[in-house]
């Protein structure tokens, strides 16, 4: 059957640009899905996604005109009930037969076979192949219904009285199978060939598609558009670092901006402008981010990653003379700056610690008070941490860092700019004389803010990060304010991996439990004892990050099993543990280390852990006492050095007389005595081989 490619266009008022990628790839990947799913492509066919601000479009390759016929087999009824005595059909039979588009004459061909318990009669029938509009109706018909719509507007068709709802206005549909038109209707429009290009570049106000192959070839030479996503997107990136590179300069990375401005444009032109040299005595995150969020623009940075005088934007227009395009943004540009500049300098007239009073006026949470009693909090943990860490002189310094970390929250551009919390109360801390590593640590103290964010750059910061997420994480854990499932709303687990990390990346000697029972008593009787809960969570988080980093769950278990609360020995244990499996006695210890745990569990009430010499019988015994003995005083130095995989070496030498062990003695022996003094063997044996990891999670 000849296959020929398709095209299906829908072509609407503009789309939202944040969500338009993320359409572009639903609507083509689901069309294309159900296309496959019915028998119309072929084994090579091929889906592109076309999106820009007017259309969503897909194009495939390989359609055939109509599916493939399928062969079947349809289950009828029993034999008992579809035949009589005599093997003829029962009106129930032919009333089935009949629902199947049979009839009596296809009797003598039914199969039996038992179906369950019965014997049943089956119908081998064939299934013609669905004719490519039927099929591509109920393709497009799915592609819009799962489309990831952000919000549905409501509107009225061309007869003003029916309503259709989809999340932008929509008023051309096409659809083609090579040249010819499949009829095909969504959204109260039948398909044609016909769609419309730029609207202010194209070259005529509509656009006959000739075939689906010359579609997107058609809108880029008489529709002035570039309607696929991914070409638009690295075109406008060209262009970026082009006009960036002219001027010696390059422009601000931020890979949302670009995805955003992509979806606003059709066709790309980037222009440089400037703005007034006086700004830039504003903190470049404030201008920024202005440039970024109000008006969508590209600030240019020098070598060092300042912020310069120029940036670029990107028209959706190429007159012959840009002038006034660039001199519209620049006069837009102004007054944005202007006010950013208003709110630092005002903000600088009142210092961070005379506003301090002010946040005892805001609500954190209902249950857990104000900003105010929350800071309290925290200056008590980072008070306790940084003791811990360095002393009183850090105890110090953390404590006056925690009491200033949230003032911020009431100046006038944090107020504007909510992103800016902590960077702002960085400058403005330094305007105010505070030590610098004070200042760092008010902006440093909601890091790291995203996966891959960089931690707290000195031990101040460190010690208030710490202080912030543990006071967070205890506190709503203590009112029961959990997350669930893909719900998160104070992302909490994002507070317990940026505690991992610190605890972890900067090798921390703090154990987990005793800085989260250093929180607990700052919230008083506000919050129920979540200890236990909490810990289990940071380690059920702490596994989810060390399996994207690679680690086997056999490694992972293994480790995490033990709850080895200081978090920055973990990497060590992991690395021990991944050695030990390599050794060539690695197995057998393995699965002895199994063996042993479930006696012991079996025999708890009766294990001690004290070995008289003077009952051990047999020579595997004593040998085995002999070499625990001796593989202890080679390992235990090594482990309480931290030399976990050094002391795992040691203990393969444990293989011969383990083995030698089991195959020799009964260790739940008649006489008790016996039996107790073999049981206290093995709990001194498990000890040691389970300082690290528990080795029998590496048995297979």
């Amino acid at each position: 059957m000849t296959e020929k490619s398709l095209l299906v266009e829908l072509f609407v008022e503009e789309l939202p640009p944040k969500s338009l990628h993320k359409l572009g790839t639903s609507f083509a990947n689901t069309l294309f899905e159900s296309l496959r799913a019915q028998g119309l492509t072929g084994s090579t066919a091929r889906a592109t996604p076309f999106a820009s601000p007017r259309r969503l479009a897909v194009h495939v390759t390989g359609v055939r005109a109509r599916g493939q016929d399928q062969a079947v087999q349809q289950k009828l009824v029993p034999v008992a009930i579809g035949l009589d005595p005599a093997g003829q059909p029962t009106p129930v039979l032919l009333k089935k037969l009949a629902s199947v588009g049979a009839d009596a004459g296809v009797v003598p061909q039914l199969k039996r076979a038992v179906d369950g318990k019965a014997e049943t009669l089956f119908l081998d029938k064939v299934v013609p192949g669905a004719a490519l509009h039927e099929a591509l109706q109920k393709a497009l018909d799915d592609a819009l219904g799962k489309l990831p719509i952000p919000k549905v507007m409501t509107y009225q068709e061309a007869d003003g009285w029916t309503s259709v709802k989809f999340v932008r206005p929509a008023h051309r549909l096409l659809a083609l199978h090579g040249a010819d038109v499949v009829p095909v209707k969504a959204l109260g429009l039948a398909a044609d060939r016909t769609t419309e290009g730029h609207r202010f570049e194209a070259k005529t106000a509509t656009i006959a598609v000739r075939d689906a192959d010359s579609y997107d070839g058609q809108l880029g030479s008489e529709g002035g558009v570039i309607a696929s996503f991914e070409q638009r997107r690295a075109e406008l990136l060209r262009q970026l670092q082009a006009a960036a590179a002219k001027e010696g300069l390059v422009p601000i990375d931020d890979q949302s901006l670009v995805d955003e401005v992509t979806a606003l444009v059709e066709k790309p032109n980037v222009l440089l402008c400037r703005f007034p040299a006086e700004f830039l005595a504003v903190p470049q995150e404030c201008l920024i981010l202005t440039m970024k969020q109000n008006q969508k623009y590209f600030p240019l940075l020098d070598a060092a990653g300042r912020l310069t005088d120029r940036f670029l934007v990107v028209s959706n227009i190429r007159p012959a003379d840009p002038s006034a395009v660039i001199a519209g943004n620049e006069r837009v540009v102004r007054p944005r700056l202007a006010d950013a500049k208003f709110f630092f300098e005002r903000d600088l007239e009142k210092p961070l610690a005379q506003r301090l009073p002010g946040l005892a006026k805001v609500v954190y949470h209902n249950k857990l008070g104000t900003q105010g009693e929350r800071v309290d909090r925290v200056r008590t943990i980072a008070r306790t941490i940084g003791e811990r860490l360095g002393g009183a002189p850090l105890a110090a310094k953390a404590e006056h860092a925690a009491a200033l970390a949230k003032a911020d929250l009431l100046t006038d551009m944090v107020g504007e700019f909510p992103e800016l919390q902590g960077i702002m109360g960085c400058y403005y801390a330094r305007h105010d004389g505070e030590a610098a590593d004070v200042a760092e640590a008010i902006e440093d103290h909601y890091k790291p803010r995203f996966a891959g964010d960089s931690l707290p750059r000195g031990p101040v910061g460190v010690s208030v990060a710490l202080a912030d997420k543990v006071e967070t994480l205890v506190g709503l854990f203590g009112i029961g304010q959990l997350p669930t499932g893909d719900k998160d709303p104070f992302a909490l687990r994002r507070h317990a991996l940026g505690v991992i990390r610190m605890l972890v990346e900067r090798q921390l000697p703090l154990r987990l439990d005793d800085l989260i029972a250093t929180a607990v008593p700052a919230f008083g009787a506000r919050i129920q004892d979540c200890r236990q809960p909490l810990v289990e969570f940071v380690f059920d988080r702490l596994g989810s990050s060390l399996k994207e980093q690679g680690f086997t769950p056999q490694e992972i278990e293994a480790v995490l099993s033990q709850r080895p609360m200081v978090l920055a020995d973990v990497p060590r244990r992991l690395a021990a543990v991944r050695t030990f499996a390599t050794l060539p006695e690695a197995a057998s210890l393995a699965d002895a280390n199994k063996r042993i745990g479930n006696i012991l569990k079996k025999s708890e009430s009766l294990a001690g852990s004290t070995i008289d010499a003077g009952l051990l019988r047999d020579p595997a015994e004593k040998d085995l006492v002999e070499a625990l003995r001796r593989v202890s005083a080679a390992a235990n130095p090594k482990f309480d050095a931290g030399d976990h995989t050094g002391g795992l070496r040691e203990c393969a030498a444990l293989k011969v007389p383990v083995d030698a062990f089991f195959d020799k003695v009964m260790v739940n022996a008649e006489d008790p005595a016996l039996r107790q003094n073999r049981l206290a063997l093995l709990v001194q044996l498990h000890a040691l081989m389970n300082r690290v990891a528990d080795l029998s999670k590496l048995a297979r």
